[in-house]
């Protein structure tokens, strides 16, 4: 009951409430709740409690929102809640949302923001006018919020602290469930189990990739399923493949994404849509035009003489996926990678699978962890990591180093790799537009 009534007044705070107050928005998902501001409500995110605008301290109008990320500790979020603020998640209001219209919610350890935009893509493209909250910047819409009028939307669900529980999708997806969030869930059982409540809370259909232990309409590269694509081929800097479906076939869809996980995240948001009622032919001229996210396989740099590619991979499986997309798009070429771990605990729970994943590279430029919402772990670091890297492929060991985001841009100069990756979820993303400018500079 306790449960019901919360839910009660969420749902009436959300109706009666002008003006929202933010803590923590610098998560790109809590930046694309931001962007609702368009829809009328007051926004403000201020981090000083000295500086918050006149007016958001009123109780009645004033929805405060915060994400899991930021520390207990945060001192505006104490502030507001020793005030007499009762504090939302932001999974709390995608979950009031997701019973407010119909909704598609994308799950999954790895492919939920490109599977979830080129969802939102298909929709958009094809007249269904759906708002999609996504977790990555749409290369076609220059945003993580496509706000549409209808009753529809498309929600990345996010697994972090089991948010996604809140939902309570119409049609869903699971692309993966590989264990990560170790510091939240402890053990690989507790992170599967939660997916499982996750399949359990969608009314509608639930699509799974193959092999994964849980009951749904399956998809699948180049293997039977309900959803599936076969003859994978690279033509003219594209990809290429046919789908069959419970009803029909249709070869030649073309996909501007390379590697064989963004035809497993166009596999799963074709059936989707495809359920929902949009035509297979529609949705292969949807996913023709789909320009991508950014940071997911995103070209900064792509000259005859040099390629830089930048992409948010920060886990094994993850990086495993992009090595084996450039090895196939640059078979003959020596490939650089620049890793920043992110997270201590991430680092320490997979570590031999990272040092399996990044031993596979030619060459390694190895930054400092990144910490975001934890503190050091002792014996964690990179220096350790790399140790691991260097034992899992001794005859290659010279060409793994520890590196300083000073002498990022220099050592690329010095390496001449002819192709260079940037991975990790931490800040590196802004240090890769740092290190384009200044190679850009050289190479002209």
């Amino acid at each position: 009951m306790q449960i019901e009534r919360n839910i009660l007044k969420l749902k009436t705070r959300l109706q009666t409430c002008t003006q929202i107050y933010f803590v923590g928005i610098g998560g790109i998902g809590m930046s694309a709740l931001e962007n609702l501001k368009a829809c009328g409500a007051q926004i403000t995110d201020v981090d000083n409690p000295n500086s918050i605008p006149n007016g958001y301290l009123d109780l009645d109008k004033t929805l405060v929102v915060y994400t899991p990320a930021i520390p207990k500790e945060n001192t505006i979020l104490n502030y507001l809640q020793d005030f007499g603020f009762e504090l939302y998640k932001r999974a709390d209001i995608l979950g009031e949302i997701s019973k407010q219209n119909f909704c598609f919610a994308v799950a999954g350890t790895h492919g939920k923001t490109t599977t979830s935009t080129m969802l939102g893509h298909i929709l958009t493209d094809n007249g269904i006018d759906a708002t999609a909250f996504l977790g990555g910047i749409s290369e076609n819409y220059h945003t993580n919020l496509i706000q549409g009028k209808a009753k529809v939307c498309v929600i990345e669900a996010d697994e972090f602290d089991r948010s996604f529980l809140k939902l309570e999708p119409n049609l869903a997806c699971i692309t993966a469930t590989d264990a990560d969030h170790l510091d939240i869930y402890k053990n690989k059982e507790a992170f599967e189990a939660s997916f499982d409540a996750f399949a359990n809370k969608t009314s509608d259909q639930i699509f799974v990739k193959k092999g994964l232990p849980i009951k749904g309409l399956t998809f699948a590269v180049d293997e039977a399923a309900d959803y599936s694509a076969s003859n994978l081929r690279f033509e003219n800097g594209l990809f290429l493949f046919d789908v069959k479906t419970p009803n029909e076939h249709l070869n030649n869809i073309v996909l501007g994404l390379p590697g064989a996980h963004n035809v497993s995240n166009a596999l799963a948001a074709l059936a989707m849509a495809n359920y929902y009622g949009v035509s297979l032919s529609n949705i292969a001229k949807s996913l023709k035009t789909f320009k991508g996210i950014n940071r997911r396989f995103t070209y900064k740099i792509n000259t005859e003489n040099m390629v830089l590619v930048d992409d948010y991979a920060h886990h094994p499986t993850e990086i495993n996926a992009i090595y084996n997309a450039l090895r196939k798009r640059y078979p003959n070429k020596e490939i650089l990678a620049v890793f920043q771990p992110h997270l201590f605990s991430r680092t320490r729970d997979f570590a031999d699978n990272f040092a399996s994943s990044l031993a596979q590279f030619d060459q390694l430029l190895l930054l400092d962890i990144y910490p975001a919402r934890e503190l050091p772990i002792a014996g964690i670091t990179s220096a350790w990591l790399l140790d691991k890297i260097k034992a899992t492929n001794p005859g290659n060991a010279q060409n793994y180093r520890l590196i300083s985001k000073a002498k990022i841009t220099t050592s690329i100069e010095q390496s001449k790799a002819q192709v260079v990756l940037f991975i990790g979820a931490g800040d590196i993303g802004v240090l890769v537009d740092r290190v384009v400018a200044s190679l850009i500079k050289s190479i002209k």
